[in-house]
This record gives C-alpha cells, sequence and structure tokens, in this order.
C-alpha cells in the first residue's frame, strides 16, 4: 500500500510542480537559450529502475567551449554564469519531474548515473536498482559535495535507502533537500559525473 501511495504521491506531485514552476520553467529556459543557445536541455541516457535505460534530461549549464585540438575544455571552464546559478539553486533539475510524471523517476531516490556504470557494480551496489531512481535521495543530503569521488560511499548510502524506504523517510530527505536549497548548500545532484570524477570499479 506505501509503494502505491509513493507512485500516487510521485505523479500528483510532479503534476502540480509543473503546472506550477511552468512560468519558472519558460524563465530558465529562456535564460539558457540567450545565454547559451540550443539545445537547452542537457540529455543522456541514464539507466532507471531495474537498469532500463531512458533519456534523462535536465537544464543545460555548460557551453561546448572546445581546445585548439577540437577537444571538450574541463567542466569548470565550460560552465556558464548561468549555469553556475541554476546548479546552486537546484533549478537545472526542473525538467526532471516530467520524468517523474512519466513514471521514469520518483521525486525520491537514488541519483541515476552513466550506463557504463552498470557492469562495474558489485552485487551489492547493483540493488540501487531496485527502485526508480530521484531527483533528490539519501546520498545527496547526506555528505553532499564532501562525498565528492566516494563513490563506494555513495553507493552504500543509496542501498540504505532502498533497505529502510518508508514514505516518512522520504518526507525527510524532501525537507532536507529543500533546507539545503534555501540555505543555498551543495547538493550532488550531478550523477556523480561532475566534480568529482568517475568510477571506475570496485578494484580501483
Amino acid at each position: 500500500m506505501a509503494k502505491i501511495i509513493k507512485i500516487l504521491a510521485d505523479r500528483l506531485v510532479a503534476a502540480l510542480a509543473l503546472l506550477i514552476l511552468s512560468p519558472l520553467i519558460l524563465v530558465v529556459a529562456i535564460a539558457v537559450r540567450l545565454q547559451m543557445g540550443t539545445p537547452i536541455l542537457f540529455t543522456q541516457d541514464r539507466p532507471g529502475k531495474d537498469g532500463r535505460v531512458f533519456q534523462f534530461c535536465k537544464f543545460r549549464t555548460m557551453t561546448d567551449a572546445k581546445n585548439s585540438n577540437g577537444e571538450l575544455l574541463p567542466d569548470e571552464q565550460r560552465l556558464s554564469a548561468i549555469g553556475k546559478l541554476l546548479r546552486k539553486t537546484s533549478l537545472d533539475e526542473l525538467p526532471q519531474l516530467w520524468h517523474v510524471l512519466k513514471g521514469e523517476m520518483s521525486i525520491v531516490g537514488p541519483r541515476p548515473l552513466l550506463v557504463k556504470y552498470l557492469k562495474l557494480y558489485n552485487q551489492e551496489q547493483v540493488r540501487r536498482h531496485h527502485v526508480l531512481p530521484g531527483i533528490t535521495g539519501w546520498a545527496q543530503v547526506n555528505g553532499r559535495r564532501n562525498l565528492d569521488g566516494d563513490f563506494i560511499k555513495k553507493f552504500e548510502l543509496d542501498v540504505w535507502y532502498v533497505d529502510n524506504w518508508s514514505l516518512w523517510l522520504d518526507l525527510k530527505i524532501i525537507w532536507l533537500t529543500i533546507v539545503a536549497v534555501v540555505a543555498q548548500k551543495d547538493i550532488d545532484q550531478e550523477g556523480y559525473t561532475t566534480g568529482g570524477g568517475e568510477f571506475l570499479g570496485n578494484d580501483r
């Protein structure tokens, strides 16, 4: 019953949020378009529940600036002024409400990472995919940027969430996320790929 409530609550919250925040979403889209051009959204294949791949999207925060060899510059050099603001306020995550409405994501759950990580997880870590990925999660409100690069710890937190999930825990995570955003604290929302390196496997 609790899982059904979570599904219904996710869809209801996402629908209401998209409706209420539509003017803000439009303003952000225009700002991104004016400063960085197109595309407005960053899209990438990410694994969801049970490893099923979906096309993840968020507002674009980095330019496509390249060096003289035609290679993309480091992330920190491509992060635009509007991108910094969007990440600081987590407004870049707003398009993911659409994923929640479609049933591909939840408001709360382990963040969706890269598809190539699927083959690198051990049997314990892969259990993070036993639930829908989320816009925010237990790992994101426990450690934040202090966990950058510590994939093992992040995965432990994700699996802990899977094992200890409850509606009350989701409400707690949502509250902690709101507090962090209002206080303008960094929340690790980047799928562990920006600023913290990449997961190379448990033997690295």
